[in-house]
Parts: structure tokens; C-alpha cells; sequence
């Protein structure tokens, strides 16, 4: 028995639907964080379950390079966050403009 694809790509749609409503609603920093990579891997799960539909590597190598730009935002984000609560309590997207100098 296999699933068929577009319950994946509904999948998809709905994690993305949860991550972009996330990005927007709340203020922290770090969840804001968590809704990016969310919507990051909803895109991967699209390229992975076209790839699957159409017999193509291609969907599998497009999920390689998000995973790298995926752990470049989180190395230079996670940088940023740790410098404004070193100098803060807390961190909200608010306060990152005393990154300013």
C-alpha cells in the first residue's frame, strides 16, 4: 500500500500553513526561528515528493542545498540571538535593533 502524493504535497501545504501563521503571529526570536526551518522543510518535502512523482534526482538535490542555506540562517540567526541576550534578558524581534552599535 503506498500513499499516494498529494497527501504529501497537502502535508506540505499544511506545515507551511502552520510555520508562515507562526512567523507572524508570534514575537520571539527563537520560535521565529523554529516557523522558518518549518516552512523550510515543507518546501522539502514538496521537491522530495515531486521528485518521487516524476522518477527525477533533481527534487533530492534541491533538498540538499535548502538543508545547506537551512544550516547557514541557523548558525548566522542563532549568532545574532546570542549577542541580544547577552545583552538583554530576553529577545523578542522587537529588540534586534540594538544590533545596531
Amino acid at each position: 500500500m503506498t500513499i499516494a502524493g498529494e497527501w504529501y504535497l497537502a502535508l506540505a501545504a499544511v506545515l507551511f500553513l502552520i510555520g508562515a501563521f507562526g512567523l507572524l503571529v508570534r514575537r520571539n526570536v527563537l520560535v521565529m526561528f523554529m516557523c522558518i526551518e518549518l516552512m523550510l522543510n515543507a518546501a522539502n518535502l514538496t521537491f522530495v515528493t515531486f521528485a518521487r512523482m516524476l522518477n527525477d534526482i533533481g527534487g533530492q538535490v534541491l533538498v540538499f542545498f535548502v538543508l545547506v542555506v537551512a544550516a547557514a540562517e541557523v548558525v548566522v540567526g542563532l549568532g545574532i540571538v546570542v549577542s541580544t541576550f547577552r545583552r538583554r534578558k530576553g529577545a523578542t524581534a522587537d529588540d534586534l535593533h540594538l544590533m545596531k552599535g
